[in-house]
């Protein structure tokens, strides 16, 4: 018997399934986690370290009652992880994301799965607002939370501060975007 989380909300765009994580995940989250690739997420990491943050994702889901979402390919590919996130430190409610590979990059698939948490977040779990935390020095997650439509706040508190500063985008509610 395989485990799986099962009250996991299922989310589908055009390419793409929002889903729980799976065991079956580990080995493509392994290889960024381990990578240099995992900079802007703590890495790289060992790869016992990087078994640590996997099962804190995958409890997070318990803890809180959301969580990241792995992100399939409609064959069933897992090729990231985006979904919302709040460990203890942190002041408020986050929807974050990576893309595993450098091959799943530049194609507009995070964005389509971003854009799907973010609905699922303002119109299913009745946030009133959702940052995305993100690291100064990592451009391309800054240029999508703006694709986002989320616009960098200034005065929002920052998590980690014994960590190296974060930006911090709010993002809008789905109808201040139409």
């Amino acid at each position: 018997m395989t485990p799986h989380l099962a009250d996991t909300p299922v989310l589908q765009t055009e390419r793409l399934t929002l889903r729980g994580p799976r065991g079956s995940d580990w080995e493509p989250w392994a290889n960024l986690a381990t990578s240099d690739r995992a900079k802007f997420i703590g890495g790289p990491y060992t790869r016992d370290m990087a078994m640590r943050a996997w099962a804190s994702a995958i409890g997070h889901w318990a803890i809180r009652g959301f969580g990241m979402f792995t992100v399939d390919l409609k064959d069933g590919t897992p090729i990231g992880h985006v979904g919302h996130w709040q460990p203890e430190s942190w002041p408020e409610r986050e929807i974050g994301w990576t893309i595993w590979s450098e091959e799943h990059e530049g194609r507009g698939l995070a964005y389509e799965a971003a854009s799907a948490v973010r609905d699922h977040t303002f119109d299913t779990l009745g946030w009133d607002t959702a940052v995305s935390y993100i690291d100064e020095g990592n451009l391309r997650s800054a240029a999508l939370a703006e694709r986002l439509g989320a616009w960098l706040d200034a005065d929002a508190p920052r998590p980690d501060k014994d960590k190296p500063p974060a930006m911090v985008y709010r993002h809008p509610k789905p109808e201040a975007l139409q």
